[in-house]
């Protein structure tokens, strides 16, 4: 954690008592401090969890309730601030945090179509379209690949500047308002997602050829 770390807490209970404290959780969360604004986290596919802002001193809290034997299935390691009669470390040796991996092949299966998507909408001049979609491969794909290679948690983007040699990388796939950048932009995420792709993968060379071969088209029309 640094200044800028937000807050996980998660509360427990008995699986017949999680309705009533889902149901409950906003009021839980008034009695934690200066509440300023509360939502639930169905837009990151976890609903057990209440977004909160606290103010001031601004903090941001993400409170998870989950029953007793749903703790074994997370993504990481919490510490135990309070417990009775060990339930939840007991709960928690059930399994193992582990952050899910993307799927290679399910990501190849896409991406050259991914590709052409891009390189159209850059021919079109939907600009800012394209843009987003670069921004796109790089959470779904580039960032979580580049970090895998390095040995590291596949968290979309997130502190990939601790390596600077995946940041130069990725930081080459961001593009400008600009057909040319963009462009380039697509490239280098080609180039990259050569360098990141597992060996493993059953490469789809003909889709490859086509979305490249598209790509050329267009860089020609400039």
């Amino acid at each position: 954690m640094d200044t800028f770390s937000d807050v996980d807490l998660i509360l427990t209970c008995n699986k017949e008592d999680h309705a009533g404290l889902m149901r409950d959780r906003a009021s839980l969360a008034a009695l934690l401090g200066p509440l300023v604004a509360a939502f639930t986290g169905e837009h990151v596919g976890e609903p057990r969890v209440l977004i909160c802002l606290y103010g001031p001193p601004a903090l941001h809290l993400d409170l998870k309730v989950v029953a007793l034997p749903d703790l074994a299935d997370r993504v990481d390691e919490p510490v135990v601030l309070w417990e009775r009669d060990g339930r939840m470390t007991a709960a928690f040796a059930a399994g193992v945090g582990r952050h899910p991996a993307p799927d290679p092949q399910w990501i190849e299966d896409r991406f050259w179509v991914w590709v052409h998507y891009a390189a159209l909408k850059i021919a079109r001049g939907e600009l800012q379209e394209s843009l987003d979609f670069l921004s796109y491969l790089r959470v779904t794909v580039l960032g979580p690949l580049g970090l895998m290679r390095y040995g590291l948690k596949p968290t979309g983007v997130r502190r990939v500047e601790a390596n600077p040699a995946l940041a130069q990388q990725l930081a080459s796939t961001a593009g400008a308002v600009d057909r040319a950048a963009l462009l380039a932009a697509l490239r280098n995420a080609c180039a990259a997602y050569h360098a990141f792709r597992p060996s493993s993968v059953k490469a789809n060379e003909k889709a490859e050829q086509v979305a490249m071969d598209y790509v050329a088209e267009v860089a020609a029309s400039l």
